[in-house]
């Protein structure tokens, strides 16, 4: 039998034609007056963060959406903070709240979430996201698990009946990954650093999301051949080179689909973002 090796999901290409769709629904609604418009709010000066955010703002930009962008020393007490976000949560010229995370020590970071308008959170970080999620109703989901369903939508892969596996339970990623797969009727199991045999498990699974920040958590004999393979970390090799959670080079030898890491997941979570902001606007435009 000849292998043929893992097709590649390409994220920068498919986050290009949803932003086109999202600049296009943006100039829909400028034409009936709204500008729809997201507010970063960056507290200290995390170097990682401040790249974050840039993209961000600079991707907004680019499709036609507004952005503002808010900078704070870390000495910003929490009730400073607080006070922000309900200003902002009452300023109808802004759709979207992201606060960029983390943040200082000494601001709850829950606390601050919770106080974001769920009309507004489109980090889709919010309890009332997460519950909404949970029970099927309209509301923001989690903009990197929610790439990773538009990567399988892309491919045209169809969930139902399949057996996914996610390797983390993070509420940011894992937690949301699993319910999202679960409502395309995938039979889901989630595996974490408590799971017994991961292995065992990686090597039932049709497709498997790798989501823990860890390098090479998946290698090329815990896959089975021609499983879908969505690669969500952001490692660096000894080289300082960019990297994933799965071991590329090995995996795209026996998977039937793959992302890479750069340009996998990670142009998706900021174009979910574009997406969630205009939705936000859409349904304050009625």
């Amino acid at each position: 039998m000849t292998q043929t090796t893992g097709r590649l999901i390409d994220g920068n290409a498919l986050s290009k034609q949803l932003r086109g769709d999202v600049a296009r629904r943006a100039a829909a609604l400028k034409a009936r007056g709204i500008t729809p418009g997201l507010a970063v709010i960056l507290v200290g000066d995390n170097p990682a963060s401040q790249v974050y955010v840039r993209n961000k703002v600079k991707a907004c930009e680019d499709s036609g959406l507004h952005s503002v962008l808010e900078k704070y020393e870390a000495a910003m007490t929490e009730a400073q903070l607080l006070a922000r976000i309900e200003a902002l949560n009452n300023e109808p010229a802004i759709h979207g709240i992201l606060v960029q995370l983390p943040l200082p020590a000494h601001i709850d970071a829950h606390k601050v979430i919770e106080s974001i308008s769920p009309a507004k959170d489109v980090d889709g970080f919010h309890v009332a996201s997460a519950g909404a999620l949970m029970v099927g109703q309209p509301g923001f989901w989690p903009c990197t698990p929610y790439g990773c369903m538009k990567m399988l939508e892309s491919i045209h892969y169809d969930l139902k009946g399949k057996h996914a596996v996610v390797i983390g339970r993070s509420n940011i990623v894992g937690k949301p990954m699993a319910l999202m797969l679960l409502q395309q009727n995938a039979t889901v199991t989630i595996c974490h650093s408590g799971t017994k045999d991961l292995k065992a498990m990686t090597l039932q699974a049709d497709v498997i999301v790798a989501a823990v920040g860890k390098r090479n958590v998946l290698t090329a004999d815990m896959v089975k051949p021609g499983a879908v393979v969505i690669d969500v970390g952001m490692n660096r090799n000894e080289e300082g080179k960019l990297c994933g959670d799965v071991d590329f080079e090995g995996v795209k030898q026996v998977a039937g689909w793959i992302t890479p890491v750069p340009g996998g997941v990670g142009p998706m979570t900021i174009t979910m973002l574009l997406v969630n902001t205009l939705e936000a606007a859409e349904r304050a435009a009625g």
